[in-house]
């Protein structure tokens, strides 16, 4: 099974009914010159690149725009339009008060699967107190959490929020807390390489490609920043498929991921068996 763990629905036509609503959602997201696209499209690309299923992620910074980017509501429609091919992670501003209660909502009575939180938007350190009662609930609940780390292409979003080191005391008081450092952390590759090796429910995707193709990219990650060894002997267990759709094409970050010369094995873990353990499927393998 094929998953694509990292995936914003910001333009799928199905919740861009209110044109209003779009505009406002491209300009907040960074997508200024995309246009709604139909699911039949998506669809297509999906079987195209071969992805069995994808993770829907929310985007809520409502205390200061007013309203969220992707609600947890949008995200419930878009899973009940393809439970066999959408996962649902939902969304919401840690500065509002009920931040905690809109989440168990969404779990409870949307059956959303994890928490999407973007810290250099929010521009809140791992460690705020008023993350605290939301780290605490996911962890209580078995559920996921898919945090923004490294360069964010959101507008008004600092890197330093989200620095992999940054996170290491969140793994450390939650320690069973299933946590993603997504975009392999960028710039800060090899902090990344040391949570996901030290923290045993820290892991990290790949829905990022800041430099030429996807091919180069990996290869310039995984060959060239990494040790060859690190990914195949070390980091197998805890790197995920994602794509970061629509800043990034499903079959062109599969195809640079296939491209790595690592063995049939990793790259199976990589494009679906990892993101079953991360989203609490499986149990992991670890001794």
């Amino acid at each position: 099974m094929v998953i694509d763990i990292h995936a914003h629905p910001v333009i799928y036509d199905a919740i861009c009914q209110d044109k209003e609503r779009v505009t406002f959602r491209k300009q907040s997201f960074g997508l200024y010159k995309s246009n709604p696209t139909p699911m039949e499209h998506i669809f297509r690309v999906l079987d195209h690149a071969g992805v069995d299923k994808t993770v829907l992620l929310a985007e809520d910074y409502s205390s200061e725009m007013g309203q969220p980017i992707v609600t947890n509501q949008e995200i419930k429609q878009l899973v009940d339009l393809a439970p066999e091919r959408f996962i649902g992670f939902a969304s919401v501003d840690p500065r509002n008060p009920d931040a905690a209660a809109q989440l168990r909502q969404a779990f409870e009575e949307l059956g959303l699967s994890g928490l999407k939180l973007n810290l250099s938007h929010l521009r809140m350190k791992p460690d705020d107190d008023r993350l605290k009662p939301l780290y605490a609930l996911c962890q209580s609940t078995g559920k996921p959490v898919m945090f923004h780390a490294g360069m964010s292409w959101e507008p008004n979003s600092p890197a330093k929020y989200s620095r992999p080191i940054l996170f290491e005391d969140v793994a450390v008081e939650y320690p069973e807390l299933r946590f993603c450092l997504a975009h392999l952390g960028w710039p800060w590759v090899e902090e990344t390489a040391m949570m996901v090796l030290k923290y045993r429910h820290v892991y990290t995707d790949t829905a990022t490609v800041f430099m030429g193709s996807p091919k180069d990219y990996y290869r310039q990650i995984f060959l060239d920043n990494m040790d060859p060894g690190w990914l195949q002997n070390s980091l197998f267990q805890k790197v995920m498929y994602g794509s970061n759709y629509p800043r990034f094409r499903q079959e062109r970050v599969k195809a640079g991921l296939e491209a790595l010369p690592i063995r049939d094995d990793v790259k199976k873990a990589v494009l679906g068996e990892n993101a079953q353990v991360f989203l609490g499927w499986k149990e992991d393998r670890y001794d």
